[in-house]
């Protein structure tokens, strides 16, 4: 099995075994049945991996789950830039093109290998993406090419994200800490989470 199929196997079984049972059931978030290929294509276009309905409030979210290795970290990454893509419209990456309306993030109680064990999330935030476009758009939360590895609070009230290259040289992505996000903006960015202190 590839790559790309080992990888979206553990995150469809991580979606239905444990999000939708632990994260979205008790917000009362019910998932919507989308058509395959508008699922796909909302995937592709938009960085949006499922909908859901609440009443009659609908929310777009992307996911993204971690094996237990990634316990001690407490960020999440937005991939940022492609400049070695030999295509230019493909340069500009996630960052740039997602839509959904939140980003859910999950670290499992088991190894990604053992999946199947898994009966608990360690940690996990439903992150409102709006907002965190809006402390971009206003730099109260910027991206700098700094070389440290992690974020901090600046200013007392701002995050620095640094920039981060992957070994390969594929594409860049920035870390964005939840715990800050919560010390910061609490509830008004964070609508459900666990773990992230």
């Amino acid at each position: 099995m590839s790559k790309y199929n080992n990888d979206k196997a553990f995150t469809d079984y991580v979606h239905k075994s444990l999000a939708l049972p632990i994260i979205y059931k008790p917000l009362q978030w019910t998932e919507v049945q989308l058509r395959k290929d508008y699922a796909k294509y909302i995937d592709m276009m938009d960085g949006i991996d499922y909908v859901f309905r609440n009443g009659n409030a609908i929310m777009s979210v992307q996911e993204r789950f971690r094996e237990s290795k990634y316990k001690d970290y407490s960020d999440f990454t937005i991939r940022y830039r492609r400049d070695n893509n030999t295509l230019k419209e493909r340069h500009e990456s996630e960052y740039y093109k997602m839509k959904a309306h939140y980003f859910t993030y999950g670290i499992i109680n088991s190894s990604k290998h053992k999946v199947e064990n898994s009966t608990d999330f360690i940690k996990y935030a439903i992150i409102n993406l709006k907002k965190v476009y809006e402390k971009l758009d206003s730099k109260a939360i910027f991206v700098s090419d700094n070389r440290k590895n992690t974020c901090e609070i600046v200013d007392g009230n701002r995050i620095e994200c640094p920039v981060k290259y992957n070994t390969d040289g594929s594409s860049s992505f920035f870390p964005i800490d939840i715990a800050y996000l919560i010390q910061l903006w609490g509830k008004d960015m964070i609508v459900a989470q666990k773990g992230f202190y």
